[in-house]
């Protein structure tokens, strides 16, 4: 049976990233196997993400674009505009990751890559056996000092509050120069409101007549896909007044939106890393910079000898405040749109990025926390602790 140092299963953001920060700070001797699903349903669709960091970073080179410029629309209209330097918000498109990576991993002579259906995980005295099907359909078998499991969740640990941030996006390319190239619209709430959540459009220009354009709601359940696309062409049409427009591609996600606590280790050498570990944040769905602070914190414990355990992904004030924002949001005594509305008229959007990253004080917390509607969130607070936590059947 082969045995490697560390298997890392699934080749996405937590994946890849987590391989690239081991070869690169680990030593040379250190052997890597990153175990891949086959194409099909168990590999990730394409993604974009976004994340936000001051200067250069690790992955500049597969960066589509940055913006250093941000803007929020009211329901009324109110446009307000802010620059977050030092910060610059970040797009990278998951097929320029993988290039990146696959330049850049097999640099390091103990990096190996795979495809296989891990189909268990079992424990063992000097670490884990991974048990795989390969893709030509045959079985192996892999022992590794330690085991990181990216794969999704088959069902979300039991929540006191769960909602789904669903949303279906176009890469379009439009007729007039509708778009500011300069400048993210981070949030645009000129659309009807769901009745629980709240809905919203989201562009990020690459031109004058391209962007990513998504539809996005904070809901219990998602839509049908024709609902998306109308909600799309109204907002294109007539918002923005783009006129004649063509789609050049099209995303989709939905991402749970949760209090649960998500278990990191699941065994004593298997972790569990990504948005199955927890790295989502509760309030807003970002997951890349929470993967980046993890797997570079889990590579530098493993290089100094220690286990190379998960950190928490956000502080237990950051999923507090964030519990009692879902539980107001799901019951209704939070209208969302007014809600980020108000935060980022008030609030300098570079230090709403500190805050949403967990780079903020208490003090700075609360001075935040005065600008939302405090009646609500007082009562969302009382109320929470009576609320038990239930089991979601969704993933």
């Amino acid at each position: 049976m082969e045995r490697v140092g560390v298997a890392i299963i699934g080749a996405g953001a937590a994946g890849l990233s987590l391989a690239d920060r081991l070869c690169a700070t680990g030593p040379r001797s250190l052997t890597v196997r990153l175990i891949d699903a086959p194409p099909g349903q168990l590999r990730p669709p394409r993604r974009t993400w976004c994340f936000w960091e001051s200067g250069a970073g690790r992955y500049d080179a597969a960066v589509t674009r940055s913006w250093s410029k941000l803007r929020v629309h009211s329901p009324q209209g109110a446009a307000f505009d802010d620059c977050i330097e030092p910060l610059r918000y970040k797009m990278i498109r998951s097929d320029d990751f993988e290039r990146l990576m696959s330049r850049r991993l097999p640099e390091h002579p103990g990096f190996t890559q795979r495809e296989g259906t891990v189909e268990r995980i079992d424990d063992a005295a000097d670490g884990a056996r991974v048990h795989l099907r390969t893709s030509d359909g045959k079985q192996e078998s892999l022992s590794a000092r330690w085991v990181f499991d990216s794969r999704p969740l088959k069902s979300l640990p039991a929540a006191r509050t769960t909602l789904l941030q669903h949303f279906h996006g176009w890469f379009i390319r439009t007729e007039q120069p509708v778009f500011d190239p300069a400048r993210v619209e981070l949030m645009d709430f000129r659309t009807p409101q769901p009745r629980s959540g709240l809905a919203f459009f989201y562009a990020l220009p690459t031109s004058r007549h391209t962007a990513l354009v998504e539809y996005t709601q904070f809901s219990p359940a998602v839509l049908r896909q024709q609902e998306y696309g109308r909600a799309l062409q109204a907002y294109i049409r007539q918002v923005l007044g783009a006129g004649t427009f063509d789609i050049q591609e099209t995303e989709s996600g939905v991402i749970p939106m949760t209090d649960a606590r998500f278990a990191r280790r699941s065994a004593p050498s298997v972790f569990r890393i990504g948005a199955a570990g927890g790295a989502t944040r509760p309030s807003t769905g970002y997951t890349f910079a929470t993967i980046q602070r993890q797997t570079d914190a889990m590579a530098r414990a493993l290089a100094q000898g220690r286990a190379p355990a998960p950190p928490r992904p956000h502080s237990r004030r950051s999923q507090a405040m964030d519990a009692v924002f879902l539980n107001g949001l799901a019951h209704g005594r939070l209208d969302g749109s007014e809600f980020f509305t108000r935060l980022f008229s008030r609030v300098r959007m570079a230090h709403l990025l500190r805050f949403l990253d967990g780079d903020t004080t208490l003090l700075q917390d609360i001075a935040i926390g005065l600008h939302t509607p405090i009646g609500p969130m007082l009562r969302s607070t009382m109320e929470l602790p009576t609320r038990r936590r239930r089991p979601s059947p969704r993933a």
